[in-house]
């Protein structure tokens, strides 16, 4: 079982930047692929970023290529997203995910355990 918290959430301004973390626990985090999805109101959850357990693959939804990055410290075991450059249609709930493998994956059914969410909201 691993426990997923996320933090760094808030209110914004477009052209922005927010940094998120997501602390986990639990069972060893470095043995596993992370991933930040988001879900916007009326909208279904959808894929934001993803990273192997070193780092060494990293995947990007084509919305946030350029201006979001993801990466982690497994000595801390915690995940980030920076996030650059925010848009109103950024605004979303943030979930952090882990999946029992190594290998990162852009598929929310991929990942089985998930954090609470943090809020962004990004003004116009």
């Amino acid at each position: 079982q691993v426990q997923l918290v996320e933090s760094g959430g808030g209110l914004v301004q477009a052209g922005d930047s927010l940094r998120l973390s997501c602390a986990a626990s639990g069972r060893t985090f470095s043995n596993y692929a992370m991933g930040w999805f988001r879900q916007a109101p009326g909208k279904e959850r959808e894929f934001v970023a993803a990273i192997s357990w070193r780092g060494g693959s990293i995947y990007y939804a084509d919305s946030v290529k350029g201006r979001f990055t993801i990466s982690r410290d497994n000595a801390k075991n915690t995940v980030y997203l920076q996030m650059n450059s925010l848009k109103p249609e950024d605004t979303a709930v943030y979930y952090c995910a882990a999946r029992g493998s190594t290998a990162a994956a852009t598929s929310g059914p991929a990942y089985a355990y998930w954090g609470q969410g943090t809020q962004v909201t990004v003004s116009s």
